[in-house]
């Protein structure tokens, strides 16, 4: 338990590496027909919801990824699954594991965990010499 508790930043910053990479995947699927393609018809050019989300997918998995802006990004990804689930799946049926929406669910808390404790010491964020950035960077 020591050996957990000296390595907590690392864990946090291999959680939020994890999360950024699997959401920014997500992504870059739906918007470019890459790495398996979108689920489902990949949504038109700025078509709503669709390829809005595809964007903050890319976009904000990126930031969390690379530890830039992470709690304002997080919090963006986090309310996006959380629309995706109340407005896509909710309706279908009440459970995740009935209306298919385990991922979005599952996405929503982790960004909201992310938000919540910040990127840590192994964020981008840290090296960068701004005031504005503290905060953000969990110091």
């Amino acid at each position: 338990m020591e050996l957990l508790a000296k390595n907590q930043g690392l864990f946090l910053a291999l959680y939020r590496f994890v999360v950024g990479l699997l959401f920014a995947c997500h992504g870059a699927a739906t918007l470019f027909n890459v790495l398996g393609g979108p689920q489902g018809q990949a949504p038109g050019f700025g078509q709503w919801p669709g390829w809005w989300a595809a964007v903050i997918e890319l976009v904000g998995g990126i930031f969390v990824l690379l530890g830039l802006g992470t709690r304002t990004a997080a919090i963006v990804c986090s309310g996006t699954m959380a629309y995706a689930y109340f407005v896509v799946h909710q309706p279908q049926a009440l459970f995740p594991i009935q209306n298919g929406g385990e991922q979005a669910a599952l996405f929503c808390w982790s960004f909201l965990i992310i938000a919540v404790f910040g990127p840590g010491r192994w964020a981008l964020a840290t090296l960068l010499p701004s005031r504005t950035l503290e905060y953000d960077s969990g110091r």
